[in-house]
């Protein structure tokens, strides 16, 4: 039997305007671009499979189940500019079929330089789904399935109200030179195996990239040797791991359908047609599971060591998405060292207890936690670039030099605002 776990990355930043050296003005995100960017992949994904998935669901009656990382600035846009596609995320909420990861609100990589601003970015987004989807969740999925084993020992501190670890544990990327000849289809532990919700271990569920990547990103390739990619011949494939492990762990961003893979190729269709498929293959022993159903469920068969960082981008999958060059580092170490000053300035602030210092300074925070996230120091990635890769493909700016400058022009006109907040 083969339990697929079928899980989906929502996610939007703000992106930034032009900002050159001669602006002054506090007016940082490119709100037209912003909101003309969400309407079209709300229409070309978010819509269609959303309103697909929640049909499928209703019609297998609970034996289909996905579930979904929905990051706050992603649900901010979608509350300004497309407040239906939220009302489809509650609907599905209250199937019982779906579950919401829990993440940072900000999609950042606030746990590699600030742990007080990660803890304080996932109780944000704890609080914001719970709000809005009357679920506290109960398995983590770091920015970009960011991962370490210091990750996992951190979550494992994480308490509820009841004094419980809040996570059954984590997901992330199933890398094959931490896996050596082991498969990526079973529950793994971090060394040291700490305990997870319900005095449970703290599991970590593995990607499988080479199933979720035929979907993905090889799906429309007529290159490929596999093109065209039927549901039955993918639910075939699932089929297999059944000998080698007992989980298919199918992680992906929610984009790929309709916006990445676009509704001509065919992808709306195979996604209809695969539940029915994988149930079949298999007589009906196949079945979908939710993340925290598999970690309940199976327990780890081995460790996972990973002491380096990984993630699930590009072929090393590692850091160096984000940290790869000196623009990089240099961003990220001056944005936040600036962090530090603007919460100092917050904490002053709300001491006072002066209404006017305490919006002026939670604005900077707002503005701050918008640049903390990863898609900014993504942009100014140089790997690949001449090559037309994926990095290329994601970025509004025409090089990563001019991510970096841009950046970094509004870096600087914050650090203003908050020198400035000093002498109100």
């Amino acid at each position: 039997m083969a339990s697929v776990v079928f899980y989906f990355e929502v996610h939007q930043p703000h992106r930034l305007k032009r900002y050159s050296v001669f602006d002054s003005h506090p007016f940082y995100f490119d709100d037209p671009k912003n909101e003309a960017i969400c309407l079209k992949v709300a229409e070309k994904c978010y819509r269609p499979a959303t309103t697909l998935l929640l049909d499928l669901v209703r019609r297998h009656k609970g034996n289909f189940r996905i579930s979904y990382s929905i990051t706050g600035t992603v649900l901010d846009q979608m509350e300004r500019f497309c407040p239906d596609v939220i009302d489809m995320f509650k609907a599905l909420a209250e199937t019982g079929c779906c579950e919401f990861i829990g993440e940072t609100d900000y999609h950042s990589l606030a746990f590699l330089y600030d742990r007080e601003e990660f803890r304080a970015q996932v109780d944000l987004h704890t609080r914001r789904i719970e709000s809005l989807f009357g679920q506290r969740p109960t398995v983590f999925r770091n920015t970009e399935l960011i991962y370490a084993n210091e990750l996992a020992h951190f979550l494992s501190t994480m308490k509820d109200d009841a004094g419980d670890c809040r996570w059954h544990g984590c997901i992330t990327e199933g890398v094959d030179r931490i896996l050596g000849y082991r498969s990526p289809n079973y529950v793994y532990a971090p060394p040291g195996r700490p305990m997870g919700r319900g005095r449970r271990p703290f599991g970590l569920l593995l990607k499988n990239y080479r199933l979720s990547d035929d979907i993905a990103f090889r799906f429309s390739n007529r290159g490929w040797s596999e093109w065209p990619l039927s549901a039955e011949k993918f639910a075939q494939w699932v089929h297999q791991i059944n000998g080698d492990g007992y989980l298919c762990n199918l992680f992906m961003d929610y984009e790929t359908f309709g916006e990445h893979q676009w509704a001509d190729t065919g992808i709306f269709h195979f996604l209809e047609e695969l539940p029915n498929k994988v149930f079949d293959v298999a007589r009906g022993e196949n079945h979908f599971i939710t993340p925290s159903e598999a970690l309940q469920q199976f327990s780890p068969v081995g460790e996972y060591d990973a002491p380096n960082y990984i993630s699930w981008a590009d072929t090393e999958r590692d850091l160096s998405a984000w940290r790869e060059n000196a623009m990089q580092h240099n961003a990220l170490e001056e944005f936040y060292k600036l962090g530090k000053v603007i919460h100092s300035r917050h904490r002053q602030a709300v001491a006072s207890g002066d209404h006017a210092e305490i919006e002026q300074a939670a604005h900077l925070v707002t503005d701050w936690r918008r640049l903390s996230t990863s898609d900014h120091f993504y942009y100014m990635c140089t790997k690949y670039w001449s090559d037309g890769d994926v990095h290329k493909y994601f970025s509004p700016y025409d090089s990563p030099y001019d991510a970096y400058i841009n950046f970094m022009n509004v870096l600087d006109n914050l650090r203003t605002r908050a020198g400035e907040a000093v002498a109100v």
